[in-house]
């Protein structure tokens, strides 16, 4: 995180969630008391922030300065919802294309995943409020601006996420090397959404049980392992290529 995103102190981070900022990470000291923590603690609550208690040597690493107890992590975008967003490509006459990342953590992957989103016309990105990478200056300048203009949502839970697609009428693959079929073995030009996991755990086996379909990417080298934003590219242009082609057809 960069200087920039940093809120500290009680009184500045309660305006901060009263004005409605995004906030992405927010550490409380273990021990903070007092009727002005207890007022923002009741607030995070209203607001369905989730917030971290650390030792106070945790916060007085990322700042020197007087944070009372309270660091906050402000979002250099303002996130979307997936319940709003689905509703509104359908509305447009086109089939959503969606891309979730399940547990990605590394900040210049997600920026690169963006970036080729964004230029393959992708609706949106999902990503989970927990355990993910979040929308911060290092993921902005990776993207090339990509998330200035590319729907970022974040939900509770990437399975949650996955579950809403399926009742909207959205097919969800997921990428994983245990699939038997091949990335160009399944249909991505209905409505579809991609679901691409960490490079050390991939999608988790909950979330892999939940989707329509499990697809891989043949690899016959010694490596046998993809940077996830390379595999996702894959994925996506893939589904690039379907659509068009489907277009094309129906012309």
């Amino acid at each position: 995180m960069k200087e920039d995103d940093l809120i500290y102190g009680i009184r500045a981070v309660a305006e901060a969630v009263q004005s409605g900022k995004e906030i992405d990470k927010l550490y409380l000291k273990k021990d903070l008391q007092g009727d002005l923590a207890a007022g923002l603690v009741a607030m995070l609550k209203e607001h369905n922030i989730r917030y971290q208690r650390v030792a106070p040597e945790w916060l007085n690493r990322i700042t020197r300065k007087n944070h009372q107890g309270v660091i906050a992590f402000v979002s250099a975008v303002t996130y979307y919802r997936l319940e709003d967003i689905v509703p509104f490509v359908f509305e447009q006459g086109k089939n959503p294309f969606l891309v979730l990342l399940d547990g990605i953590t590394d900040v210049r992957n997600f920026g690169a995943i963006a970036r080729t989103c964004e230029c393959a016309g992708v609706d949106a990105i999902v990503i989970p409020s927990r355990e993910s990478v979040t929308v911060n200056a290092d993921a902005m300048k990776t993207s090339a601006g990509a998330l200035n203009l590319l729907p970022v949502c974040r939900e509770p839970s990437i399975g949650q996420a996955i579950r809403f697609l399926k009742n909207s009428g959205v097919k969800v693959i997921a990428a994983t090397e245990k699939a038997e079929k091949n990335y160009t073995e399944v249909a991505y030009d209905a409505p579809a959404a991609i679901v691409m996991g960490a490079e050390d755990r991939g999608v988790s086996a909950e979330n892999l049980r939940i989707c329509d379909e499990t697809v891989k990417i043949p690899q016959y080298g010694a490596i046998r392992s993809l940077n996830v934003s390379v595999a996702a590219s894959i994925l996506v242009y893939e589904g690039v290529r379907q659509r068009n082609l489907n277009s094309i057809q129906k012309g």
